[in-house]
């Protein structure tokens, strides 16, 4: 429903702190995702239009707040995973405004060396974008202002070029983005022009959102995106799963997010409750490999 570290590359649109300049870009007169996002997860990087319409969102979906705990400890989770697998590169598109710890700190807490971009089109993302450079020293990392509808453009960014080696494996990370593609053409299309040119052994980690699980408190939900400016486009599993194929699903597959290796607890695993549902969450989310 919300964008878990995303939604700002697609919808452009707080206290952002006393050294952070206010972009005259910032609309503080709707709603915005990626800081309503912020605001279900405790933040205090959004305005008062972004709080009421979240409270309506809380609403008709209670669990809101659940679900998008959910769906961040579903990053790190896969992060991990991956960086014990063996991979050393991350390629995060939707960012979303920065909430410690964020992927670099997870990857870099398995692998020090590990490397990652982050991008996102967001000028409040924009803003922040200093809180993802805390990189360690053996590791790197670096943001790109840019915007997914052109991927080619991301990959050829500097930040790109001099962070990570396209010729090495890479994690495509897109944690609760797709959802803010309306149709779903558009959306495959983003993930291939991305994947396509990154080697064999590189990953892909999706999450997105769907009224399956509760129909009637999701849609509600997609009515208030909707109104307040932001196309939100609920996908059933089986469309969901089109994003993989020709890739190999890591076990479980294709779960509700806090089902995805639930065994591999971090520290925000206690913000969700130890009886949620799968209808509280709403999220799918899945990891596979290119092989």
């Amino acid at each position: 429903m919300s964008n878990g570290g995303a939604g700002g590359m697609w919808q452009s649109a707080g206290d952002l702190g006393p050294e952070e300049p206010v972009s005259p870009h910032i609309r503080q007169d709707i709603p915005h995702s990626a800081r309503m996002y912020d605001y279900f997860l405790g933040g205090k990087d959004n305005y008062a239009v972004d709080r009421e319409a979240a409270e309506r969102v809380l609403t008709v979906f209670p669990s809101m707040r659940t679900a998008v705990w959910a769906n961040r400890t579903f990053m790190r989770r896969a992060t991990r995973v991956l960086a014990r697998q063996g991979l050393r590169q991350w390629l995060d598109i939707g960012t979303g405004i920065p909430t410690s710890p964020n992927l670099h700190e997870v990857a870099q807490g398995v692998e020090p060396a590990a490397r990652v971009v982050y991008a996102d089109n967001d000028p409040v993302v924009l803003a922040h974008s200093r809180a993802l450079m805390t990189s360690t020293p053996q590791g790197r990392t670096a943001y790109v202002h840019g915007d997914v509808r052109d991927p080619e453009a991301i990959l050829a960014t500097p930040q790109v070029a001099a962070t990570l080696d396209l010729g090495e494996p890479v994690v495509l990370s897109m944690v609760a983005l797709l959802h803010f593609v309306p149709h779903l053409d558009e959306a495959h299309e983003i993930v291939h022009r991305l994947l396509d040119p990154l080697p064999v052994g590189s990953a892909l980690v999706l999450s997105h959102a769907t009224a399956e699980l509760d129909p009637v408190g999701a849609l509600k939900v997609q009515e208030i995106y909707n109104a307040a400016g932001t196309s939100l486009q609920l996908r059933p599993k089986a469309e969901f799963a089109t994003f993989f194929e020709g890739l190999d699903l890591l076990e479980p597959g294709i779960v509700p997010a806090h089902r995805w290796h639930p065994e591999d607890a971090d520290s925000g695993s206690e913000l969700l409750p130890t009886d949620v549902t799968d209808a509280q969450v709403s999220f799918y989310a899945a990891v596979a490999v290119k092989r």
